[in-house]
């Protein structure tokens, strides 16, 4: 762990430039709208380290696989965000020397990403080998208000000269993944154009023939007053540039306003992109930069007013769950189904920025809390959107009768993950899904969605949990051979007790819909039967699953095993591991790992989370203590979870360990990755564990249920959701539970077991008795 940035409430700040944490940097203070973004790249030249990136959404491309075997089912293609043109480049010379970092003397550098109006700032000063020194002071942001547009404003001052400054404004297509399979490059040049201060640029994608155009207007200033100067047109292989050649003064100020409307054949005709460009970039150029920036400030406003979280007292944990909530919704917005949550969001490369099951178990409930009801309907129509696909994926792996399979990693429904032993074996995805659905419905209370969408879905992975179970004779049970678990460190094993416990839990609940909807709405019943060629003997078949499916644990230890034979395996904690042998998995052989007890990430202890409902405490406590110290959170997922249970159990130390070592992990460098991006699907746990952990709250029977603590080193925290119709405030400090109902309609709220009613537009003060209870 090594903490990279100030601590501050609303700001990511880095005081100084260190070339070695350069990559490190680009993804911490990496922008985005949720239509697209871009790592904390330098608009001028960089020879050092860095890797280049500029995504935008639903833009893939479908890179072969590298493997050396090839089975049945496995995925042809790793398909993959790919990086974009470069909007923001610039090459800046003094006198003929090239402005770059990595060449010259840094004298004092400042980058700060601005969480609260959405926007990223830099300022340096630069000594080159001539001796001259050069202010900089750049800004720029990826509109939440306006998706399609984006602005940067870049500010040069000769502090000891007067010269010549020579500026280069590009757009940049000859671009390539660092993550190339076979160092592809993935674009074909399509079209440029050039208009007084405006350049254009439009590229393809090979194969899948996705058309991106980005338009951008530049404009000079000297010390604010606009300059007329005309720019020489460049152009080389997919790229075009306006060259302005100034004089400076020393002292003055020259700056650069450049507006980028970025657009793409998602939206609209691929021959139709220079109009539209050209339109959208002519209405923000009238507008200008300037009331760009203002907009956007209070785009984020709104923003914070819908889902702020303040901790008082404790600065370091205020500032990572800011970040964390900020990159949430700078990475996906719910305005079109089409899109999803990477786990890496826009900041990197890794895990190609596809669909992971990270979204249904851990992102949709930051986002009912926190948005309209439409952005979390919109993560689960996608899913619904690619449930064909789905049904095709179980086909190719053998299924039948519309049994879905839907995968592990994917853009639009295909699967793309290389890895056997995950591709194949870890199916727990399915169930996460249909848990989403679940969870959508009691939240929200839309059970218009199950008859629309829903059960679709659910029917098809009960159809699936009952063919992937077999009657084993020796057990004279129901079994499930040959999984992956969560806990990606066990490969190819039997009787996961999550997997065979989430497939249980989704073969009742499906068969429970149904059998609620004949009896409401007879009607709706028979057109999703006649849809999904659906017989009633089906459910008999599902019920004597549900009533004989096996699951291993040890009664003498009182503990659900994570698998068949888990107990044949060394008896061995994390405390028995040396300093120098962590992270295993970059210090291990596989062979080992696979053969050591140690835990990647919560598995069993991930289905006590989702069904603790199902478990009395001291099961929960069993199996907690058993496990916990197993486990080494090399995903970035396990420490929410941990956090969450530990809350539940009272183990205040551990809840708080293990919120900030979630809300810190890339701030804080925890599993030395930041480089790769950030882990934004994990951020999402972070808010979970302030919200299901120390508030405790949960929806139970249609109303909001909190049983609240606070950790010993906060005075207290606030923050805000959404529940069905009304926008709640809440604040727990060590004494006293405050409710406030924005809505005009009263509400009823369950507080450590007491019912309380809160009118509309009230508030109510619930005395807390002691709630720290010391692990």
């Amino acid at each position: 762990m090594e903490r990279y940035s100030k601590a501050d409430a609303w700001n990511i700040i880095e005081e100084g430039f260190d070339p070695q944490k350069n990559k490190i940097a680009e993804s911490l203070f990496s922008i985005g709208n949720g239509r697209m973004g871009q790592r904390a790249n330098f608009e001028e030249t960089y020879s050092g380290e860095t890797l280049q990136g500029s995504y935008v959404a639903g833009i893939f491309y479908p890179d072969k696989t590298r493997v050396g075997w090839w089975k049945n089912g496995y995925p042809e293609t790793f398909d993959k965000v790919i990086n974009s043109i470069n909007w923001i480049g610039l090459e800046i010379e003094i006198d003929g020397e090239v402005l770059d970092l990595h060449q010259c003397e840094v004298l004092n550098f400042n980058r700060t990403l601005n969480m609260q109006d959405g926007y990223l700032s830099r300022s340096f000063e630069a000594k080159l080998t001539s001796g001259k020194i050069v202010k900089v002071n750049s800004i720029r942001f990826c509109s939440i208000d306006q998706d399609e547009i984006a602005g940067l404003r870049y500010q040069i001052e000769a502090v000891n000269f007067s010269g010549k400054v020579k500026i280069i404004s590009y757009l940049d297509g000859d671009v390539r993944n660092e993550d190339s399979n076979y160092e592809t490059k993935f674009w074909d040049f399509v079209r440029d154009h050039d208009d007084q201060d405006t350049i254009f640029l439009q590229t393809r994608t090979l194969k899948t023939q996705f058309d991106l155009a980005i338009q951008a207007s530049n404009k000079l200033f000297s010390n604010n007053t606009q300059l007329e100067v005309a720019g020489e047109v460049v152009r080389k292989e997919k790229f075009i540039a306006k060259h302005y050649e100034l004089s400076i003064k020393q002292g003055e100020q020259i700056s650069l306003e450049k507006i980028a409307a970025v657009v793409s054949s998602l939206n609209y005709n691929q021959e139709d992109l220079y109009a539209k460009s050209a339109q959208i970039l002519t209405a923000a150029t009238a507008l200008g930069f300037e009331k760009l920036k203002q907009n956007q400030a209070e785009a984020w406003t709104h923003k914070w007013a819908e889902g702020d979280l303040i901790i008082e007292g404790d600065l370091l944990a205020q500032q990572g769950i800011r970040f964390s909530i900020f990159q949430l919704y700078q990475t996906y917005t719910g305005k079109d189904a089409r899109l999803n949550i990477g786990p890496k969001g826009f900041t990197g490369e890794k895990y190609a920025g596809a669909t992971y099951w990270d979204t249904e178990a851990y992102c949709l409930p930051f986002y009912l809390a926190t948005s309209p009801v439409e952005v979390s309907r919109n993560l689960l129509v996608y899913r619904h959107n690619h449930l064909q696909k789905a049904i095709e994926n179980a086909q190719t792996l053998g299924f039948t009768n519309g049994a879905a399979l839907f995968p592990m990693v994917t853009m639009d429904g295909t699967e793309s993950h290389n890895e056997w032993e995950i591709t194949f074996e870890e199916i727990h995805r399915n169930g996460a899904i249909a848990f989403a659905i679940y969870n959508y419905v009691r939240y929200t209370g839309d059970e218009k969605y199950l008859t629309e969408f829903g059960l679709d879905v659910l029917l098809a992975i009960a159809r699936f949990w009952k063919q992937r179970v077999n009657w084993s004779k020796d057990k004279n049970k129901f079994v499930m051979l040959g999984v992956t678990g969560p806990n990606e460190y066990e490969n190819n094993v039997n009787n996961n007790w999550y997997t065979n416990r989430i497939a249980l839990w989704c073969l009742d609940y499906t068969k429970k819909l149904l059998e609620s909807l004949k009896v409401a709405d007879l009607s709706s019943y028979e057109i999703i039967c006649s849809k999904n060629s659906f017989e009633e003997t089906e459910l008999s078949d599902w019920q004597n699953i549900i009533d004989n499916l096996y699951f291993p644990e040890d009664k003498s230890l009182g503990i659900f095993l994570q698998q068949d034979g888990y107990l044949d395996k060394e008896d061995l904690t994390v405390s028995d591991l040396q300093k120098s042998e962590r992270p295993i998995n970059q210090n291990w052989s596989w062979d080992r790992i696979l053969r050591s007890p140690f835990i990647k990430q919560a598995d069993v202890l991930q289905g006590l989370y989702f069904f603790e409902e199902d478990y009395d405490q001291e099961t929960l406590q069993r199996n907690y203590d058993y496990y916990e110290p197993k486990t080494v959170h090399e995903s970035s997922l396990s420490p929410c979870i941990h956090s969450i249970l530990a809350a539940k159990l009272k183990r205040e130390d551990k809840a708080y360990e293990f919120y900030l070592r979630t809300a810190r992990l890339d701030l804080d460098n925890y599993n030395n990755d930041t480089e790769d991006g950030l882990h934004i699907t994990s951020m999402a746990g972070s808010w979970m564990s302030i919200i299901e952990g120390f508030a405790g709250m949960r929806v139970k029977n249609g109303k909001l249920n909190f049983t609240p603590f606070l950790p010993e080193s906060w005075n207290a925290f606030s923050f805000k959701i959404t529940f069905r119709e009304s926008l709640l405030e809440v604040r727990i400090s060590k004494n006293t539970f405050r409710i406030q109902n924005n809505s005009a309609h009263p509400l009823s709220v369950v507080i450590n077991n007491h019912q309380q009613i809160v009118n509309g537009e009230s508030e109510i003060n619930y005395p807390l008795k002691e709630m720290l209870i010391k692990s």
